[in-house]
């Protein structure tokens, strides 16, 4: 009986490790992409926590709309000149706030 039960679990363990569609190999690459998944989660949560904020601050004025649109995207007013003060490597000075 002993020598039927042993065989048993051993077939059991080399079809649970090796053969079946939910094997260990599977199990772990699954675990592996799901905390992946959670740090991407993660990131995003806090990158849209940063936008709404952002977003709070840019439409709460008019003022501070054309602020943000000149200082962003380098907007101008018709006949006026926008100087853009880089740095010796050609990086611009004006901190990001990323």
């Amino acid at each position: 009986m002993r020598k039927f039960y042993t065989g048993t679990l051993v077939v059991w363990l080399i079809w649970i490790t090796f053969i079946d569609d939910n094997n260990l190999f599977v199990v772990w690459e699954n675990h592996q992409k799901m905390k992946e998944l959670e740090r991407d989660l993660a990131y995003y949560k806090e990158q849209v926590k940063q936008v709404r904020k952002e977003h709070r601050e840019v439409f709460g004025t008019k003022a501070m709309m054309e602020k943000w649109a000149r200082e962003k995207y380098l907007m101008r007013k018709p006949g006026e000149d926008v100087y853009v003060i880089v740095d010796e490597n050609g990086q611009s000075i004006e901190k990001d706030e990323e």
